[in-house]
């Protein structure tokens, strides 16, 4: 059995960034205002979204943390104060100009990438939410907030119809973190010990995952050689977009492959690497 490594991408930050600043720069008005995924947000309003994840990750400092709203001890809770919160920061910022915005951009986007590089990486910090109550390794928060500027730059790309950012390069470490959702997306799935789920997600950005059952709980291995109990194979433009709910279950389900256990591979489906 082979384990998982760290997800260690800090240094795609700025490049991220870059490819992001060359696609705003191109588009007209007309291109700005068209909607997006995001219900009710059009482009501009997604590229605001960005901007503030920026600000919200370079205001998390021991003397300063934006105070909740109330007792947030449930994910229902968690997901509506945060999207109560973006609302809030786009309703604000929507009288921003698209090139004072490209300038904010520009400037938290170097900033993010010296404050991320000034991170012990493998130090614990807090709970990536979608992954585990657990706290997690500072790699794995880094690894979700590039998922994060991954995923929307897609929405902005799709939005526009330019090519996503797909090559292994940019999609492979999104693919790699949205998996390390499934221990927790499993945690009431019962099976006997031992029980094994085989996820490949084919493309070149793709790879094959191992989920086993030891005991009580389940654990992500990279390799494993012994015959899957289910084996579930997607391909990866299905796969980013089931995980974070741009496709719905039934919509995806007729587009992947099970083999095996049917009913435990069908577990995969209800992997959501998002808070939403």
């Amino acid at each position: 059995m082979k384990q998982l490594e760290p997800i260690l991408i800090v240094e795609l930050f700025p490049e991220e960034r870059t490819e992001l600043l060359k696609l705003l720069s191109q588009l007209s008005a007309e291109g700005w205002n068209r909607p997006t995924i995001c219900t009710g947000w059009s482009v501009k309003d997604v590229a605001l979204h960005l901007l503030g994840d920026d600000v919200g990750l370079l205001s998390r400092a021991p003397d300063f943390k934006f105070p909740a709203s109330g007792n947030i001890n449930d994910w229902e809770t968690l997901v509506t104060f945060i999207n109560q919160a973006n609302e809030l920061w786009i309703q604000a910022t929507r009288r921003m100009s698209p090139g004072l915005l490209c300038k904010f951009l520009e400037f938290t986007g170097e900033e993010v990438y010296r404050r991320l590089g000034s991170l012990d990486l493998f130090a614990l910090g807090e709970p990536v939410d979608w992954a585990g109550p657990q706290p997690a390794p500072i790699w794995l928060d880094v690894a979700r907030e590039y998922t994060e500027r991954w995923m929307h730059q897609q929405h902005i790309r799709d939005a526009v119809g330019k090519p996503g950012l797909t090559e292994p390069h940019f999609f492979g470490p999104v693919l790699d973190a949205f998996v390390r959702a499934l221990p927790h997306t499993f945690r009431h799935v019962q099976a006997e010990s031992g029980a094994l789920v085989k996820l490949t997600i084919s493309g070149e950005a793709g790879g094959e995952w191992f989920l086993r059952r030891e005991g009580e709980t389940w654990t992500l291995y990279q390799e494993i050689t012994s015959r899957p109990d289910a084996a579930v194979t997607m391909d990866q433009e299905i796969a980013w977009r089931l995980f974070t709910k741009g496709l719905s279950k039934p919509e995806a389900q007729d587009r992947i492959t099970f083999e095996g256990n049917h009913a435990l591979g069908l577990n995969i489906l209800d992997m959501v690497s998002i808070i939403a």
